[in-house]
């Protein structure tokens, strides 16, 4: 039997803005089991949770100051406790972030480690003497700007910081380090979660001679950190040693599983999830970024997929369009289409038709665009920091909406912590509700459809070469295969077919003995496989 995860839809969760349910202006534990029943209605297998641990949030929870407790804002054990069981009653998966590249600068640990050079926690932390001048060890930046090294006078010495200053780069050279984090995982594993997702698995381990990184000549843009090829400041070899340990840590336990972020594109990427996936003693598979980015094309999308195939065969693949870093896919790719909810639809089928794991980002499924948010209105480190060449990631964080009528589209009885808008609340689950023509209708009937073929869930995968706008794929299983048309143009196209076929599943467009019209963003499943022609 197949692991569970293989074939998986995932629902990502952020849980600051799913419901809430104490009026306090910030989602909550106890609001998210009151929505679950949406999740399962959906079709979704799983849901994954964004952090939801103690933080002072200044990186709204991606500072994590006790590994083993809940923040909260967000409500306690017990709260949690009852959302996996209701999760559970109700046939879902529950995944968890897992933040252990770092910890915030107020967990117990650090303010033992900084307060000087000989505590028993001395080590915990990557720390390093500046150079003569006083300056930082080495070139190393912040993904969010300026150095990655702060100066901490007690000791004399800096420490790292791949991300905010508030957030120090744990140790993992040291033994210890990862006996107390595998210890953290075990605690949420007796508590009954099924699987990990681990933010930022290529930034576990450093180069311990601190060398310098070079230059990357193939970037002139605005921001500093990609101007550096980060050979020792993250994906180093170091890390497969410690994801072993990792890996026997949940095969102790039965259908878990660990999903590790790559944040990286191209081949690198793919390089990293070849590497970190290779065999059975390692993660179980990765999350890509290779489909989060402004490329709408057909080839963009062959290559990214195909690339991954070829050059990572072993590897197992968790395809995304959204998430909690980067702008909504249908504000991202708007200039390919005229009719939003359309391309939502054909987002929907493109990606659900795709081998490997899908992750779905809450609110993706009403079609739910970017939010454009005011200055005073942020509270995204970057963009508060870069404005406004960087307007960062809040406009995909925004409250999910629930019902128009109600106060903050049914969020919050109070004013939430990002604002609800008009646009927004315009795509509230309430109005969409029953109506066959919706999004949320088309996404409901999508993931239905692919429960319903084995070809989509497991099938092997082969693209059709077919000319920009058309991207087409045939996933084939146990003899039996289904041919995906997609027309990535806002105007409409038509196709010859040759072969004996038929339209199946949600399909947007027809066909009329040889001729296949594909409306804008349109697409269609085809039974068999048919010869097409553009």
């Amino acid at each position: 039997m197949a692991e569970w995860w293989r074939d998986a839809v995932i629902y990502q969760i952020y849980p600051r803005s799913f419901q809430d349910s104490d009026g306090d202006g910030i989602g909550d534990l106890p609001g998210i089991t009151r929505r679950l029943d949406h999740v399962a209605g959906l079709g979704a297998d799983a849901i994954w949770l964004s952090p939801i641990f103690t933080s002072p949030q200044k990186d709204m929870g991606y500072d994590v100051a006790d590994y083993t407790d809940i923040d909260p804002l967000f409500g306690t054990l017990s709260d949690f406790d009852a959302l996996v069981a209701r999760a559970h009653q109700l046939g879902l998966k529950v995944i968890i972030d897992q933040v252990i590249s770092h910890s915030s600068d107020r967990h117990p640990w650090f303010a033992e480690s900084r307060a000087d050079r000989t505590n028993p926690r001395a080590d915990w932390y990557v720390w390093a003497d500046p150079k003569p001048d006083g300056t930082p060890p080495n070139n190393w930046p912040s993904v969010f700007g300026g150095p990655a090294w702060e100066w901490e006078p007690r000791r004399r010495q800096y420490f790292l910081h791949n991300f905010l200053a508030e957030q120090p780069d744990l140790n993992m050279w040291n033994p210890a380090v990862q006996d107390a984090l595998l210890d953290t995982m075990r605690f949420w594993l007796d508590r009954g979660v099924d699987g990990f997702r681990l933010d930022t698995v290529n930034y576990y381990f450093h180069d311990d001679r601190l060398r310098d990184n070079p230059p990357n000549p193939d970037y002139d843009g605005p921001e500093t950190f990609p101007r550096q090829r980060h050979t020792h400041s993250k994906n180093r070899p170091e890390n497969i040693a410690f994801l072993k340990r990792m890996r026997a840590l949940t095969d102790e336990y039965d259908a878990r599983m660990m999903v590790g972020e790559i944040g990286e594109l191209g081949q690198p990427a793919i390089d990293l999830m070849a590497e970190y996936t290779a065999g059975d003693d390692l993660l179980h598979m990765c999350y890509s970024f290779g489909l989060l980015s402004e490329e709408f094309t057909a080839a963009h999308f062959r290559h990214t997929i195909q690339g991954v195939h070829d050059h990572a065969p072993d590897s197992h693949a968790c395809w995304s369009f959204s998430n909690h870093d980067v702008v909504r896919h249908v504000s991202r790719w708007a200039d390919h289409a005229t009719d939003p909810d359309a391309l939502a639809r054909q987002s929907a089928a493109m990606l659900l038709s795709f081998p490997g794991t899908i992750c779905l980002y809450q609110g993706e499924e009403l079609g739910q665009t970017e939010t454009t948010l005011e200055y005073h209105e942020l509270t995204d480190p970057p963009a508060l920091r870069f404005w406004p060449e960087v307007r960062g990631r809040d406009g995909c964080r925004t409250p999910m909406v629930w019902d128009a009528t109600e106060p903050h589209a049914g969020f919050s009885d109070s004013v939430p912590w990002l604002p609800v808008k008009d646009e927004q609340s315009l795509r509230a689950v309430a109005h969409q509700q029953g109506r066959n023509d919706s999004v949320l209708a088309a996404y409901r009937a999508t993931l239905a459809f692919r429960r319903n073929q084995p070809e989509l869930r497991w099938g092997q995968t082969r693209f059709l070469d077919l000319p920009e706008p058309v991207l087409a794929f045939r996933r084939s299983q146990d003899g039996r295969s289904l041919t995906a048309v997609f027309n990535l143009s806002p105007e409409p196209l038509q196709m010859q077919v040759t072969g004996e076929t038929a339209l199946t599943g949600p399909s947007q467009a027809t066909l009329d003995g040889d001729r296949l019209s594909l409306p804008a963003n349109g697409f269609a499943w085809l039974i068999g496989a048919p010869d097409l022609a553009a």
